[in-house]
């Protein structure tokens, strides 16, 4: 009997996971280089969204002060908002200092053997690069697609009946285990936009700026200038249909938030 790719995946959701790289992984404090191997890995804890890297204790060129053993715990989903001293596996905190700076609890020796000459860090904690470009947010997964694709279906974003845009000539993006978005030309938006200070980064995207409509702060983003697997929606504007009703050929969508949190929650079996 077939299986679907996503509970294939999700079977391993609640287990701790790696994935070797042969991308050079250089990182930095206070400005002065920690790390610089081509023997990473990427790694997932238990229940863990998005990867961080592990590099080799051998590689690590910073002074480390062992914390106490900490055991598994944190909530069911460890998302890119849980702290990384949140651990969902046994192992051994490590603070690290270099540069003249020290980032405390900013490394961590999972108790496994797999990954025992490994030390995982902190991605917030330092400054990264692949090679010689700077990333942000946390590394790509290598599991983790984006695909833009032009639409003549008719979209419609409505504010409690109230019109903000239409057009037929979007940009749908479809991201791996995330909601369809839908990415629209200026000129289709009726609404008053006014700029906002908030800015994100998308490690698949680039850096997104925000906008607010009359009635909702921050419900606008765009990609100004994207990286570029994401080219396709440069400029375009996309609206938070979690909180907005999109009609697309003139069906009614769910909003996706709930859904999608509950989806995922029966899907790997946490709370």
């Amino acid at each position: 009997m077939s299986t679907r790719m996503r509970d294939a995946m999700a079977q391993r959701f609640k287990e701790l996971r790696h994935e070797p790289t042969e991308k050079r992984v250089r990182v930095a404090l206070g400005g002065e280089t920690i790390v610089d191997t081509t023997d990473a890995v990427l790694v997932w804890e238990p229940r863990r969204i998005v990867p961080t890297y592990a590099v080799p204790v051998a590689d690590l060129r910073a002074s480390t002060t062992a914390g106490d053993e900490v055991m598994p715990g944190g909530p069911g989903f460890l998302h890119p908002g849980i702290p990384f001293s949140v651990h969902s596996t046994a192992g051994q905190p490590l603070s690290i200092s270099g540069g003249g700076q020290s980032r405390p609890d900013a490394g961590f020796r999972p108790a496994d053997p797999e990954l025992s000459d490994y030390v995982v860090l902190d991605f917030d904690a330092f400054d990264w690069f692949e090679e010689d470009e700077r990333i942000h947010a946390h590394p790509r997964d290598p599991y983790h697609r984006v695909d833009a694709r032009a639409s003549s279906r008719r979209i419609r974003i409505e504010d409690g009946g109230t019109l903000l845009a239409e057009t037929s000539r979007a940009v749908l993006v479809f991201e791996t285990n995330l909601p369809v978005r839908f990415y629209l030309p200026r000129e289709d938006v009726v609404a008053a936009l006014t700029a906002s200070d908030q800015v994100s980064y998308c490690p698949y995207k680039g850096e997104a700026s925000y906008w607010s409509t009359d009635s909702r702060s921050n419900v606008v983003w765009s990609y100004q200038a994207p990286l570029p697997d994401a080219m396709p929606i440069a400029g375009l504007v996309a609206f938070y249909d979690d909180l907005l009703d999109v009609t697309v050929d003139g069906k009614l969508r769910d909003r996706p938030g709930g859904a999608v949190v509950r989806s995922l929650r029966d899907e790997f079996g946490v709370s």
